[in-house]
């Protein structure tokens, strides 16, 4: 790259994935977004960058492609490249395709464009005839197999099979021969696990079981999958956690889960902090929606939350708590509701729009308030797709008024604890400090837990612990009267 004034691997969340050589070692293909000032902030259009290691030359191989590529990864053979590709720039959360380059045809060849789904991570399997890729289904993260035709441009939708299913997650893969496949895998209830996986039956063996002396000491509660009408007469699928040896007879207080992205799915994840077996043995029954905005349901339900972040999404959490709390183990007057970042947001919104549900409010790193929201966070090209635009523009965005969470503050009546990291450039502390200082000002029951030292994640295990210790002691304080 010379002197040039960029980076690789992209901040602030590149890595590995954004660079690979040949086979042959002639090449480098890398993943750059190579502009300056506004239209840094604004774009998100990364390209690939193939540099010629004898003749020192670069050429910007997905000129003209406007979105995200990355992952760049040659064949075994070196006679093609593949990546991941959206189409359209400034929305981080678009559809992830596979294109296909075959060097010796000259063509290039989006394999996905006619699914409906889109993905995680891919690799070329042993002999160049099959991708095997990560994607979601219906709230958990499979492992798939895509054979393709002799020539690429003939591969069909119609040749992408499941491999695995299952209540879990696979974050990764790797082939170990023709036969076989190794991924990482977890479940709301495991941390991540290798798993051996027969690439034709799909049966799925663990390699590694380092936290089972840790599972077999201590109980777990059950995971259900509930299907929940929806108020536009559709359905979501809701993860409902309940508390170890629990009694249908006891009543219990119900967290309802919202979370951030706002395009990430609630799917069998395992979080070190959200971590909803640790809620559900706290003595709390987890509701945790897929509301409208998450993947693994088609690209429609994705893209129905952008520019209606206040709309159907808060109706869709709002039937997923109803359903739930209309069971007879559920206290109503006990109900909290949880959430980070868009997560966050969500919680501030439903403070002044539940109409008496809830008893208790937690709000992570959250948007309070959406014009001064955008005038200071670092990913304008989010708030410019998602909220529609700049506050001040002719025909203002709803997120600015309607969908605005301090919009309707002075309906708050709820206690809330408000959790903001003074190095959060996503969601700066601001918007943290302003809905405390607008609780306490009301005379609302408020807490505000600072970390200085933390961004838009609390990663540090110390912080953890104390993010934990506040957090249930809020709860329980509200909750469990």
């Amino acid at each position: 790259m010379g002197k040039e004034a960029y980076d690789c691997p992209t901040m602030p969340f590149g890595g590995g994935d954004d660079y690979t050589f040949s086979p042959d070692g002639s090449k480098l293909v890398y993943v750059c977004k190579k502009k300056e000032g506004k239209e840094y902030a604004v774009s998100t259009n990364t390209d690939l960058y193939v540099y010629d290691i004898a003749a020192g030359t670069t050429q910007n191989f997905t000129e003209g492609m406007m979105g995200y590529d990355t992952h760049p990864t040659f064949s075994n053979d070196g006679t093609k490249l593949a990546w991941l590709s959206m189409a359209r720039d400034g929305y981080e959360s678009d559809k992830n395709d596979i294109v296909v380059y075959d060097f010796t045809a000259q063509t290039k060849t989006n394999i996905t464009k006619d699914w409906d789904n889109t993905v995680d991570g891919f690799i070329w399997g042993e002999k160049d005839r099959n991708i095997f890729f990560v994607a979601g289904k219906d709230a958990t993260y499979q492992l798939w197999d895509y054979k393709l035709g002799k020539k690429v441009v003939d591969t069909k939708v119609a040749d992408i099979r499941m491999i695995t299913e299952g209540v879990h997650n696979y974050g990764s893969v790797a082939q170990l021969d023709g036969k076989t496949l190794i991924g990482s895998r977890m479940s709301m209830s495991s941390a991540s696990e290798l798993f051996k996986v027969d690439i034709k039956k799909g049966t799925e063996t663990a390699l590694t079981q380092v936290n089972q002396p840790i599972y077999d000491s201590i109980e777990m509660g059950k995971v259900e999958k509930r299907m929940v009408p929806t108020s536009d007469g559709k359905e979501e699928l809701v993860w409902v956690i309940y508390p170890p040896n629990f009694d249908p007879n006891k009543k219990y207080p119900a967290l309802l889960y919202c979370q951030g992205g706002p395009q990430s799915a609630v799917s069998q994840f395992f979080s070190f902090r959200w971590n909803f077996q640790l809620m559900a043995a706290n003595g709390y029954i987890v509701v945790a929606p897929n509301r409208r905005g998450l993947p693994s349901f088609g690209t429609k339900w994705n893209e129905d939350i952008s520019g209606d972040w206040g709309g159907q999404p808060m109706r869709d959490y709002l039937a997923a708590i109803d359903a739930v709390a209309a069971e007879p183990y559920v206290d109503n007057n006990a109900l909290g509701c949880i959430g980070a970042s868009y997560g966050g947001y969500s919680t501030y919104m439903l403070a002044g729009i539940h109409e008496g549900r809830f008893s208790a409010f937690v709000s992570h790193c959250g948007l309070f308030d959406m014009r001064s929201w955008y005038g200071t966070t670092e990913e304008l090209f989010f708030a410019n797709w998602d909220l529609g635009g700049a506050y001040w523009e002719k025909d203002a965005p709803k997120a600015y008024t309607e969908f605005n969470p301090s919009s309707y503050v002075q309906n708050w009546d709820t206690p809330m604890m408000v959790i903001h990291g003074g190095k959060d450039f996503r969601v700066p502390e601001g918007q943290g400090m302003q809905a405390f200082q607008a609780a306490k000002l009301q005379g609302i029951p408020s807490r505000f837990l600072y970390f200085p030292e933390e961004g838009h994640w609390v990663l540090s295990p110390q912080n953890g612990m104390i993010w934990h210790t506040e957090f249930f002691r809020w709860l329980d304080e509200w909750l469990k009267k």
